[in-house]
């Protein structure tokens, strides 16, 4: 693929997710650098859908570290048991969030952060090896398509790993 993206206009998320997934498909195909694929990843779905933040925590050193990512500076590690990334690592699941104000340990990294969704991302083994960390800046703007769709995305990165 080249390094460029179609993305429809006017038209809703479900739709420019269908319209993304064989663009992240090509790709990151023939890219075996995780790293590589996790920044163009993260770039893909800011520059689709504007989210305020996206990005990846991975496991490491016992704890959930900062990886490639899109958007304004971030926490750089995170403990399993701590804010939504944490409870979608611990609990092994897509952690959907309204309100991050009313989620119990949330982290706040950036106050402008306002909902979130987290999308475990497993190994070959069934070991949770990453998390899928997105942020908006509005209240309430993920739903089960989200999910549905970055849990798709989370099962073509395990596929790599």
């Amino acid at each position: 693929m080249a390094e460029e993206l179609f993305i429809p206009t006017d038209t809703d998320r479900s739709a420019i997710y269908e319209a993304l997934f064989p663009q992240l498909e090509a790709l990151i195909g023939d890219e075996s650098d995780l790293i590589a694929n996790l920044a163009n990843i993260s770039a893909v779905l800011k520059e689709a859908f504007g989210f305020f933040w996206v990005g990846f925590y991975l496991v490491k050193e016992g704890q959930l570290v900062l990886g490639p990512f899109q958007g304004p500076l971030a926490c750089t590690r995170i403990p399993f048991h701590k804010g939504v990334c944490g409870a979608a690592y611990t609990r092994k699941e897509t952690i959907l969030v309204p309100d991050v104000e009313a989620f119990p340990g949330h982290i706040a990294c950036s106050s402008a952060s306002k909902s979130e969704i987290v999308v475990p991302v497993f190994n070959r083994n069934g070991t949770v090896a990453m998390v899928i960390d997105v942020d908006s800046d509005q209240l309430d703007d993920f739903s089960e398509t989200d999910a549905r769709e970055i849990e798709k995305i989370a099962a073509l990165i395990s596929r790599k790993l």
